[in-house]
């Protein structure tokens, strides 16, 4: 039986369409749905300039820029929920994003994880690298991989 739905969202297209497909499956089986948003920092630390002159006041306005951009798009999908009678939970997280999508689904004990995939970087996969990398894991929990 599936309670607990957890919904890693990019604010993408493709994420959209797993979206629609996580809500579908938390009003059928009146499951409980947390959306998780993961601003990648691997992205911008040390890529601005050499990291022994990079002050941290550099780092920390893209930080909180990009974590003000999840919000962002999470708010946005949680308004598309609650429009369709699902009240989702929302967490934002920072680091690499297979391992705090992975970390999340623990600590929310979810039954089913829901993700997007563009299919642009999992080499001869056809599957996005985070998906990818979600699947390639030893996590227990079910994974719905929706296409774009």
């Amino acid at each position: 039986m599936i309670k607990k739905i957890l919904m890693a969202s990019d604010g993408s297209k493709t994420s959209r369409r797993a979206l629609k497909a996580a809500v579908e499956m938390a009003k059928r089986w009146r499951a409980a749905l947390t959306l998780v948003g993961v601003v990648d920092n691997r992205l911008y630390v040390g890529r601005t300039m050499p990291a022994e002159v990079s002050p941290a006041r550099i780092a920390e306005p893209v930080e909180d820029y990009l974590m003000q951009v999840a919000g962002a798009y999470l708010a946005a999908d949680a308004g598309w929920c609650k429009q369709r009678g699902v009240k989702p939970d929302m967490v934002i997280r920072m680091g690499h994003p297979v391992e705090e999508i992975l970390k999340e689904a623990r600590r929310t004990k979810a039954d089913l994880l829901v993700m997007g995939s563009h299919g642009r970087s999992g080499i001869g996969s056809g599957m996005g690298s985070i998906a990818y990398g979600i699947l390639q894991s030893e996590s227990r929990v079910s994974i719905l991989v929706v296409r774009k």
